[in-house]
């Protein structure tokens, strides 16, 4: 074999690049491939919510979102003029209390942009079409755009290669679930009408179903709207014109809007589907090919790139020699695999509540919603299911012990900064306390002082991993992660 890398990635939309990406941060050498052309040129997943954000931040990448995107305080759902319900993100504990609403194609280019300036890159127009494994690493066959195939070595293969994901296919693993028996419609266009606002995502419910806009850009919206059942075994339907998309917004929406400037129109419809573990081997599934869902939420894209961000600090560890292969990337399915059964119900149960068609459960349904999400409480909830903010590992076995704040969950004056190393962080009242115990594991964990009760140790993402007064406990729990290249003595 001519080449052979530390990982291979297969798959360069958000979820592959942005794996590449961190991969990359923490020094692994890796090869990112993908059997496209070029990159995505439509608009697809359109909103990084909270939690990714500080994800980009803790990558080194977030201000350029920024400076892309367009923030949205939240939701609405709606009947007609009459606004049901409001979802207000702005409150949510974290620096990014927003949506922050920006086309898939631009997030893939800011990725690559950030990709490029860690000194990686995607090789496009070459295929993953088979692989096998063994103890001591992955052989991979590729194909190239002339025809030509190629054989690559790596110690670790990763498929980021969507919901047709070869590697998901090679595994063996069955993507369990179903396909919704009803139609829908998308539409990229530009919207002009009275209430037409930028800064928040809008959903109708209407006797025939529902009708959503999501804002692109100042006056860009996706639309999209169910067209009602689909029979067994139907065809799927051609894709809308503007006159139709146009139809469904005087019917379902609150009047006065007009559709123009079409960018994109597409009729699909929606899967849900999941894998029961993340992880083959040496093989790892992440994003669409482990999990795809309802549009319903916009966390799709999301949850990918969070799997993306998972993944990369462990595998990294390992591959450095710092850390276990075991409990760090057995740990990666366990986690990862709760929240996508997490995202895939809330997100089915979205989809369901909006595809009510009896008229009187309808109208039970608009107002029991009226009056349950004015409560201080459920509203809170809501923001931070969203924004993916609730994500915690409290099962995980990274997970150990109790105290004051919970092991798994993510606490907001406990998100530390990001860095070039994939090492947790120690967090103590009295930094020479424990500076001993940083230098003795010098790759896999570092000390900062900080106002904290109790010594604290947090994962590089950001979750805390354990609390305790015990420096024997925080001793075992280093030594039963650390590889043997960890320790300095």
């Amino acid at each position: 074999m001519a080449d052979r890398r530390q990982v291979l990635v297969a798959g360069a939309g958000p979820v592959g690049l942005m794996m590449t990406a961190e991969l990359r941060r923490y020094g692994i050498d890796v090869r990112l491939i993908d059997k496209a052309a070029q990159p995505t040129q439509t608009s697809k997943a359109l909103v990084v919510w909270s939690r990714t954000m500080e994800l980009l931040d803790r990558a080194g990448c977030g201000g350029a979102f920024l400076a892309a995107g367009m923030k949205a305080r939240g939701g609405g759902m709606f009947s007609g003029r009459e606004r049901l319900a409001t979802l207000d993100v702005r409150a949510v504990d974290s620096p990014h209390p927003y949506a922050l609403m920006i086309a898939q194609s631009e997030t893939e280019r800011l990725l690559a942009e950030h990709l490029d300036r860690l000194g990686g890159r995607v090789e496009r127009e070459v295929e993953l079409t088979g692989f096998s494994q063994d103890e001591s690493g992955v052989q991979a066959t590729l194909r190239h755009a002339d025809g030509t195939a190629e054989t690559i070595g790596a110690d670790w293969l990763i498929g980021c290669d969507g919901a047709h994901s070869t590697v998901r296919h090679r595994l063996g693993f069955a993507f369990e679930g179903e396909t919704l028996e009803s139609d829908w419609i998308l539409a990229d266009v530009h919207l002009h009408g009275p209430d037409v606002v930028s800064d928040e995502i809008r959903i109708y419910w209407h006797a025939d179903g529902v009708l959503a806009f999501f804002p692109i850009t100042p006056g860009r919206f996706r639309v999209i709207a169910d067209l009602g059942e689909t029979p067994p075994g139907a065809a799927g339907r051609p894709d809308p014109t503007l006159a139709d998309v146009q139809a469904l917004l005087d019917r379902r929406g609150p009047g006065e809007i007009v559709a123009g400037d079409a960018i994109w129109l597409s009729a699909f419809r929606i899967n849900e589907r999941k894998v029961a573990s993340y992880r083959g081997g040496r093989a790892f599934l992440a994003g669409d090919a482990a999990h795809i869902h309802s549009p319903a939420g916009g966390q799709g894209m999301n949850t990918g790139m969070q799997d993306a961000a998972n993944l990369a600090w462990k595998l990294a560890l390992v591959i450095r020699g710092e850390g276990r292969d075991g409990p760090l990337l057995d740990s990666y399915s366990d986690e990862r695999s709760a929240v996508g059964d997490l995202v895939l119900r809330n997100a089915g149960a979205m989809t369901r509540v909006a595809l009510l068609r009896n008229p009187i459960v309808q109208s039970i349904r608009n107002f029991v919603v009226s009056h349950v999400t004015r409560l201080s409480p459920v509203q809170q909830r809501m923001a931070e299911q969203i924004t993916e903010l609730d994500i915690a590992y409290p099962g995980s076995p990274l997970s150990v012990g109790g105290g004051h704040r919970m092991p798994g969950s993510l606490q907001a004056d406990l998100r530390i900064g990001g860095g070039n190393l994939p090492r947790l962080t120690l967090l103590h009242p009295h930094r020479h306390a424990i500076a001993g115990l940083a230098a003795d594991w010098p790759g896999l964990v570092q000390a900062l002082e900080a106002a904290v009760e109790r010594p604290t140790l947090v994962r590089p993402d950001g979750y805390i991993a354990l609390e305790t007064e015990d420096f024997a406990a925080i001793t075992g729990y280093l030594a039963a992660l650390a590889g043997p290249g960890a320790r300095t003595k």
